[in-house]
């Protein structure tokens, strides 16, 4: 792991431990579980696939959590619709993952209406009627099931396997963090804001 990847991989640990806390004194706090939310989704590109689906699933309950408490939370609904959409990239099942691609647009939607000005989420309902097609593709060509066959090894040739591990894990990267490239930025200022010692963020 890069050292930027094992920034990040510290940073959103301890955003989730911080969420967690504050969870168990204030659990309608709809900022703070959809900051959970957010780590999870980013820590889940750290996992193996099998565990990153369960992360993600973690992640999609205090979403959902989150958007019960406020309907018209809008990073909350962009940030579960990305969950959704890592989801279907993680499944190969064409029928499985288009509903998940379409909880992933219906999200999106509501998160456009919610805050029609805000182009990150109008870009990304763009975004997800192409999903569907992308997945296809990647599916058709076989890489995906390549990358969720990985795991540990019983193989004698230790550098074979590691070879084959990161070639899936580049994969991996590169499908979940198309969609998800900017919930880092969100959750970072999410958390700052949470901060008491760290100067206020700009105003909007």
């Amino acid at each position: 792991m890069e050292g930027n990847d094992f920034d990040r991989l510290l940073f959103f640990e301890h955003a989730r431990k911080t969420a967690e806390t504050v969870y168990e004194k204030n659990p309608r706090d709809a900022d703070n579980l959809t900051r959970w939310g957010s780590a999870l989704l980013e820590l889940s590109q750290f996992q193996p696939v099998p565990e990153s689906k369960q992360m993600i699933i973690e992640c999609i309950s205090k979403l959902e959590e989150a958007i019960l408490i406020n309907p018209q939370k809008g990073d909350a609904l962009w940030c579960l619709g990305n969950a959704h959409t890592s989801n279907a990239f993680l499944t190969p099942d064409k029928e499985e993952a288009r509903g998940y691609f379409d909880e992933a647009a219906e999200c999106f939607e509501r998160a456009v209406n919610a805050d029609p000005g805000n182009e990150l989420y109008c870009k990304s309902l763009e975004v997800a009627a192409r999903a569907p097609e992308l997945h296809a593709e990647i599916h058709k060509q076989g890489a995906m099931q390549q990358a969720m066959g990985a795991g540990p090894s019983t193989s004698s040739s230790t550098t074979r396997q590691n070879l084959k591990n990161k070639k899936s894990s580049d994969l991996k990267y590169d499908i979940c963090g198309w969609v998800i490239l900017a919930i880092g930025i969100v959750a970072w200022v999410g958390f700052a804001k949470s901060q008491p010692p760290l100067p206020p963020p700009q105003p909007r």
